[in-house]
């Protein structure tokens, strides 16, 4: 029984060491390897979604791409949603995030975070263009669609007076919205700017109002990759000094952020 308990004591002590030795070596592994593994979402146009043939593209897959380019290796892409995407993460079945994840100080107990921040939203909202709404404050009492959980819905309705009606998921808020159940859809701005590219939503729909409450975004490696941290830290970098992310919004069809296009102006002579 000793021997076992041992035994057990020993195997588990193995398999953190080979955790931390596997986090330190990333950049080395990913070579090894020949592929990067990276975690983007699917269900968020542009940012990351499924084009007609089944494959995910975007912005988040174009840096990536960009990313594995540096690298010298292949590219492969996992769908996570918002639910999994940092455990895949913890459990080693992706190298990293580029998942439009908003900087939260909980988060950054559990993933290590990659600065400088490479993108940052606003909340807002969308809007029947029949409302004829035109300042936030006349929201007030009314029933607004969003998704259960996100960290903005006690924010706007404390900051508005806002009826938050949540639903899970994107889906279900925009049917309830078309559906009259609520005036407008509150959501992350970039994912509602997506939604307007598309027919079925661009000739009813609009975001009259000016974002509130930015949200910063991170990339995000576990806890003790330094070699992978260290590569995206200096990746991102240049993408600001270049301006490679206000490349990418415009050739997605979204006008660059304020935040994009600051980070260029700061890194650019750098």
């Amino acid at each position: 029984m000793k021997n076992l308990l041992r035994l057990m004591i020993y195997s588990a002590a193995t398999l953190v060491m080979l955790g931390d030795a596997h986090a330190a070596d990333g950049v080395d592994a990913i070579k090894q390897r020949g592929t990067l593994i990276v975690g983007v979402k699917a269900d968020y146009k542009p940012f990351g979604y499924r084009d007609p043939t089944g494959n995910i593209v975007g912005i988040e897959p174009d840096l990536a791409a960009d990313v594995a380019k540096r690298l010298g290796v292949k590219l492969e892409l996992v769908s996570v949603a918002a639910s999994n995407r940092i455990e895949f993460l913890q459990q080693g079945k992706i190298d990293l995030l580029i998942a439009t994840m908003s900087d939260r100080p909980e988060r950054r107990k559990v993933v290590q975070v990659i600065e400088p921040l490479y993108y940052s939203d606003y909340v807002n909202i969308l809007i029947n263009k029949k409302a004829v709404i035109k300042d936030w404050a006349e929201l007030k009492d009314k029933p607004v669609c969003a998704t259960s959980g996100a960290w903005y819905n006690k924010d706007v309705a404390r900051s508005y007076g806002v009826e938050i009606v949540a639903f899970d998921g994107s889906e279900k808020p925009l049917f309830a919205m078309k559906q009259g159940n609520c005036i407008g859809y509150l959501y992350d701005q970039t994912f509602l700017q997506g939604k307007l590219l598309e027919d079925e939503w661009k000739a009813d729909y609009g975001l009259p109002l000016k974002g509130v409450l930015p949200a910063p975004w991170m990339i995000a490696v576990a806890l003790g990759n330094t070699s992978l941290q260290k590569l995206l830290e200096d990746t991102t970098k240049d993408w600001m000094k270049i301006g490679f992310i206000v490349e990418e919004e415009k050739k997605w069809g979204i006008a660059p952020t304020e935040y994009s296009l600051s980070m260029h102006e700061q890194y650019k002579d750098k």
